[in-house]
């Protein structure tokens, strides 16, 4: 979940780096527990769209119109097929049970009102109990805790590890959890309610107001309304303190007390410890209990940092393995976060996602990839999750991005190997899922609905019925999967894309010093091990191929444990069959074509 507030976070986000010297990066500070390899690849999947192979595809369907996906329907063969494809861990997007406008209540779940909840299938990112999973997902609906645990055993069997989303800066409106353990106190229970902050308070509360339901709230037809009642009213979870928030804003959530009065300076009152931490930290432990390997963490930002340095250390004490990756939109917090902290992984959306788009919509520079290095990542790397795609984003292919999923070519490599760090892919991106109408809630917005149940057609082609073997993959979506299949392949073998270091070759070759070499579109770099060495040469442009000398400065060579004087054969590795036979000093002549990538290993000639 992300608003509007986030574009403000980072002023310098479109600053260009021309002419630096490029130095490889250190590793990050140690922190404690790391993971075995920071080279991770995580595929989310959005739980309730992944097995639906309904079409009908109605605007505003209900569950038994357009239909939704299963825990079961996330089977043995599928998970088998991921791992093929060169996954490590797998995000099972929605799991926690949230508000809806399905009617449950016939299995003790209380029903929700729609004039809280978006779209009829509901926002993930509204909990209504921190102990339940979506009813949605279980065939049996009774047995639904069960069905999620199978699909941890049968994930685990096929040697893939579990993320689910932690969304601890707000719940639904209506939260109330009727799974929670004997003896656990629900949020809000024994809340001050007349004091609008108390550090023990879960909530925020405006005294004597009456919560208003903003204007002109979408409620789909055929769904039937009842008054919304909430006295006192709670602040909404985009740290919105009024009695009527907007209907832009988080308007469906209320914001959780971390100790943090936000009407008085952002006074922060953590001692004795919150009464939200205490019960967060249990939460965390219950769900790492039933065998989930790790969390992403919504809006982590939005949830002070002195939290997260305290429950994930408090989590990792039970199972050190656990990993965290927080959803951070401000680079000025990402020191912060990570060893303060104590994340293991962040979000990398202002800095790299943002500037390979504009890359991939055709302006952009790739002086912003050098900046992104060197001025807000590049000694922490190794812990910034890269990706393309996520529920969040547009879709590549869509019309409010780069129109063509082969425009991704390009910004993918970059993304998987520019650095050690771990690798996102969000489900259906390697087929090049296109989202072109609306599907409810959201509109018709380019991205795939988290609101309301539909069936996604591509990736309903690659399921095949069940089958999982893109049977009905059209010949562009087989030749888009097998790139993001060549490039994982490469990534999972390659010694010096796992544990090698990263050197920038465009102050080599810019400013004219390379003939044909575009500095605007084209971005050429090093990584390296004792066992492995890799030129990788991207050119962005979308319309025009090249031809140029890459320039490989004599501190290159030796900082690679190579003479800057030798012969060396360079051997492409990933794309086009060539063999090269260069002298250091000569330059490395490569050939372009458009939106393209050129990836050659460097052995010493004999």
């Amino acid at each position: 979940m992300k608003t509007t507030i986030k574009a403000a976070l980072w002023l310098a986000a479109n600053l260009l780096v021309t002419s630096v010297v490029a130095q490889p990066s250190p590793k990050s500070q140690p922190r404690m527990n790391p993971p075995q390899t920071d080279k991770i690849v995580l595929y989310q999947i959005y739980t309730r769209l992944f097995g639906n192979l309904n079409s009908t595809n109605k605007f505003y369907g209900t569950r038994d119109e357009n239909g939704t996906g299963k825990f079961n329907d996330i089977t043995d063969k599928a998970l088998k097929e991921l791992k093929k494809f060169g996954i490590s861990h797998v995000w099972y997007t929605g799991v926690i049970e949230h508000a809806t406008m399905t009617d449950y209540s016939a299995y003790g779940i209380p029903k929700d009102n729609p004039y809280v909840v978006k779209g009829i299938a509901g926002s993930p990112y509204a909990i209504k109990d921190y102990y339940d999973v979506n009813p949605d997902l279980a065939v049996d609906v009774r047995n639904r805790m069960a069905e999620f645990e199978a699909l941890v055993a049968r994930s685990h069997k096929a040697n893939l590890k579990v993320i689910i989303d932690f969304v601890p800066n707000h719940v639904a409106r209506q939260y109330k959890s009727d799974m929670k353990p004997a003896g656990v106190k629900d949020f809000g229970e024994g809340d001050k309610v007349e004091e609008a902050f108390n550090p023990q308070n879960n909530f925020y509360y405006l005294p004597n107001r009456k919560f208003l339901v903003p204007d002109n709230v979408p409620v789909p037809p055929g769904i039937s309304t009842f008054p919304y009642e909430e006295y006192p009213a709670k602040a909404t979870g985009n740290d919105v303190f009024s009695a009527k928030p907007s209907i832009n804003d988080w308007f469906e959530t209320v914001k959780l007390n971390y100790g943090v009065d936000y009407l008085n300076n952002r006074s922060r009152h953590f001692d004795p410890i919150p009464s939200t931490w205490l019960k967060m930290r249990d939460i965390l432990l219950y769900w790492a209990a039933k065998g989930v390997d790790g969390f992403r963490c919504d809006m982590a930002e939005m949830v002070p940092f002195e939290f997260w340095g305290w429950v994930i250390p408090e989590v990792k004490k039970v199972n050190p393995a656990v990993i965290f990756i927080a959803e951070i939109y401000n680079p000025a917090e990402y020191r912060n976060y990570l060893f303060n902290g104590k994340f293991d992984y962040l979000y990398d959306k202002v800095g790299l996602y943002d500037s390979l788009r504009r890359l991939m919509e055709g302006h952009g520079h790739t002086a912003d990839i050098t900046r992104v290095w060197q001025q807000e990542s590049g000694d922490f790397a190794n812990r910034m999750l890269r990706f393309l795609e996520n529920h969040d984003e547009h879709r590549i292919a869509s019309k409010y991005f780069a129109k063509n999923p082969f425009y991704a070519i390009p910004a993918m490599v970059v993304s998987a190997t520019l650095h050690t760090g771990p690798l996102m892919l969000y489900f259906g991106q390697e087929v090049g899922v296109t989202p072109t109408i609306a599907e409810g809630f959201s509109g018709e917005d380019g991205r795939t609905t988290m609101f309301d149940y539909w069936g996604v057609p591509e990736y309903q082609a690659w399921v095949n019925g069940g089958k999982f073997d893109g049977g009905k993959l059209n010949e562009d979506q087989q030749k888009l999967r097998k790139f993001y299949a060549d490039l994982l392949k490469l990534i999972n073998k390659s010694d010096a894309i796992q544990n090698g270091a990263f050197y920038d070759l465009q102050y080599a070759n810019n400013n004219g010093q390379s003939a044909g070499y575009n500095d605007a579109k084209h971005y050429v770099y090093l990584r390296h091990s004792d066992k492995q060495k890799l030129l990788i040469v991207c050119n962005f442009d979308l319309y025009n191929g090249a031809q140029t000398t890459v320039k490989i400065p004599a501190h290159a060579w030796e900082t690679m444990g190579l003479s800057a004087t030798g012969k060396y054969t360079l051997t492409e590795i990933f794309n086009h069959p060539q063999t090269l036979t260069v002298e250091a000093a000569q330059g490395v002549p490569v050939s372009m074509s458009e939106n393209s990538v050129r990836i050659f290993e460097i052995k010493t000639s004999k």
